[in-house]
């Protein structure tokens, strides 16, 4: 199968990470992906919601939204109806839960972190852009709080980073664009780290059942794919100065 932009099966888009775009927030990045552009915010605050009070823990949220020419054609901004649908809410949680799982809660104590995830332009792939460029958002914002002696060596347990895979007329495919996503027979998002560890697999057969084996190489085909995104991560602290090792255990 010849792909729309003729990468192979098992390549990524071009990947660039831009740091502290904007700022107020503690941490922040412009993150792109082939035709994938998403702003991420990481925000720092003091305290954690009323049911974590007292626990000496901190937490994570996210959230995500699309800007209304994100895509072809205007989309009317999400939740100006007083709710935001449903797409969004399970982007948004996926976000929290993959980011949630890089963090040491005990040492960054009773402090809540915000991940704000703007997609600017959509090509397929803006809830793994939004992971990935949020573990470096998060980063930064760590490493601000490291500096100044609010949190220490092991708030981060491991870097993480997330990738699309699609099987389409058969075989998997890495990274897929738009065109690729609406004609995939599976849709996987896989979240996980630079040595081979599995934080969270989401997909579903867009039609017939698929063979175990077709589902191994899947995930198989995106795990192989983290340690170059967990490079490219490295690559955009290093501008600002920042060594993960210091955030790690």
């Amino acid at each position: 199968m010849t792909r729309t932009d003729g990468r192979a099966y098992d390549m990524l888009r071009p990947v660039s990470i831009e740091p502290n775009v904007q700022r107020n927030p503690e941490g922040s990045v412009l993150y792109r992906c082939g035709d994938t552009t998403v702003l991420i915010a990481a925000s720092v605050a003091e305290g954690v919601p009323d049911w974590m009070r007292g626990s000496g823990q901190g937490w994570l949220t996210a959230e995500y939204a699309m800007h209304p020419r994100a895509n072809p054609d205007r989309k009317r901004r999400d939740g100006r109806n007083g709710r935001i649908d449903g797409r969004t809410s399970e982007i948004q949680r996926l976000v929290g839960r993959a980011l949630r799982a890089a963090i040491d809660f005990d040492k960054l104590g009773e402090r809540t972190i915000t991940v704000d995830c703007d997609v600017l332009d959509a090509d397929g792939g803006t809830r793994t852009a939004s992971i990935t460029g949020g573990m470096v958002a998060t980063a930064i914002a760590l490493d601000k709080l490291r500096a100044t002696g609010l949190v220490r060596k092991g708030v981060l347990r491991e870097s993480i980073s997330a990738i699309s895979v699609g099987l389409l007329e058969g075989r998997p495919m890495l990274d897929l664009c738009y065109v690729e996503d609406r004609d995939a027979a599976v849709d996987l998002n896989v979240v996980g780290t630079p040595n081979g560890g599995v934080v969270e697999v989401q997909g579903t057969a867009e039609g017939a059942p698929i063979a175990r084996e077709q589902l191994d190489q899947m995930i198989d085909l995106a795990l192989g794919s983290l340690p170059a995104l967990a490079e490219q991560q490295a690559q955009a602290l290093r501008v600002l100065e920042i060594d993960i090792d210091r955030l790690l255990p």
